[in-house]
């Protein structure tokens, strides 16, 4: 999987459902048994090692969110890392509290990888892939939707990040040139480029009055102006390099 939808919501959601299948699996099915495994075992230990992998699949939502954040992209080696970290998390996690005197349980630490959390992860793992992989499609990541917000409570805009050409200073406002149905629009906004530059952390500085879309950059027109889609806009040789190379 090459992507990742990153609401931290959503996941949380995933890991609640995780967490009350594997109560149900594991009350229900009772999946491994030694000398301690009566019936205020099972209790425990069924309430105890999923609210562990839910808490564990929580720290994932928020680091993988960090991650996404940063790079703006996910890859097949992020998915499989982050869900052998969750394997780590709950397979350390469940067995302090196996070993601890709420439970007292009698496997070492060798016998609980190798014996219980090594086949427990194969339905485990497979059913958490299968839930994100799904995440993704029923609930599609609203990462493309940009709402950019002016000084008024009244004073805002949402357009998807693909239709944002570029932002204009216009004194105490700025002026945003988006696309839609391949007509060129605008709209005055009451804020400042710097303000859109630190919330909107793609736009390319190009002059100290204009910010693009790096995606809708078409050509150089010469040495101080570029084509944009349905504009062209100055260049300065200040910000001329960060252009060079993107």
């Amino acid at each position: 999987m090459n992507k990742l939808n990153p609401s931290i919501r959503y996941h949380l959601l995933v890991g609640l459902l995780f967490a009350l299948w594997g109560f149900l699996f594991m009350f229900i099915v009772r999946p491994f048994t030694d000398d301690t495994t009566g019936f205020l075992f099972w209790i425990r230990s069924s309430i105890g090692f999923n609210l562990i992998a839910f808490l564990g699949y929580a720290l994932i939502a928020v680091v993988q969110k960090a991650i996404y954040d940063k790079l703006q992209k996910w890859s097949f080696g992020l998915e499989l890392s982050t869900l052998l970290f969750f394997y780590i998390i709950h397979m350390t996690g469940t067995f302090a509290l196996y070993k601890s005197p709420l439970i007292s349980g009698g496997y070492t630490f060798l016998q609980w990888n190798t014996e219980i959390m090594m086949k427990a992860a194969i339905v485990n793992l497979t059913v958490l892939s299968i839930a994100r992989s799904y995440l993704i499609k029923l609930i599609p990541a609203k990462k493309d939707i940009l709402t950019i917000k002016g000084d008024n409570k009244l004073d805002i805009l949402k357009i998807k990040e693909s239709e944002l050409i570029c932002v204009s200073n216009a004194q105490n406002y700025v002026e945003i040139f988006y696309i839609n149905s391949n007509t060129l629009h605008s709209k005055l906004i009451r804020t400042s480029l710097k303000n859109l530059k630190e919330e909107f952390n793609f736009l390319l500085q190009v002059h100290r009055s204009h910010l693009i879309n790096p995606s809708h950059f078409k050509s150089w027109k010469d040495s101080n102006s570029i084509y944009l889609t349905q504009m062209e806009l100055p260049v300065s040789k200040t910000f001329d390099k960060e252009l060079l190379a993107s």
